[in-house]
């Protein structure tokens, strides 16, 4: 039988993990199998930079922490796990999902978007939205070709008045 010292322990990682959780607007399980510590590092690196970090955790205890806040994962709680936390919601999904372009060896899984238990296919529909600045782009794009076309129509429109002087 365990000692009160270790349950206490293993009690405090679980509400970890579950403090985490209620605190991410998402939450992305990864396999990282046979990926160097270089690689985990890169990736922590650059996961920093939109405020969000990766924690490996044993798989029971992370099923325990999502079991308390009412979230089913266990299908995708197999083998050597990571999660990635995000206080954002769409960068820290961009950031993984180009990070496992580059590495062979490490498999986007599934995860919590919103509370909502999500799979690899909803993962990459996030994943392919255009960043913050892009849709800025298109929309500032898109304004600029009314203005565009309603400078020409004036244009037209003066040029046709003129003629009938």
């Amino acid at each position: 039988m365990a000692s009160s010292k270790i349950l206490a322990g293993k009690q405090q990682i679980i509400d970890e993990i579950s403090e985490k959780v209620k605190g991410s607007e998402s939450v992305i399980l990864f396999r990282y199998a046979q990926s160097t510590v270089a690689d985990l590092q890169e990736l922590r690196r650059e996961l920093k930079k939109v405020d969000s970090d990766v924690k490996i955790y044993k798989n029971t205890l992370v099923r325990r922490a999502l079991s308390d806040n009412g979230i089913t994962m266990d299908e995708y709680l197999e083998g050597p796990n990571a999660i990635v936390f995000g206080k954002d919601l769409l960068e820290p999904i961009k950031v993984l999902d180009t990070f496992a372009k580059k590495h062979d060896n490490v498999e986007i899984v599934g995860g919590i978007i919103d509370n909502n238990v999500a799979d690899l296919s909803v993962i990459k529909d996030y994943a392919a939205i255009p960043s913050m600045e892009g849709l800025l782009t298109m929309f500032a794009g898109g304004l600029i070709e009314h203005v565009k076309n309603l400078s020409i129509a004036l244009n037209l429109y003066a040029e046709q008045l003129g003629d009938e002087n």
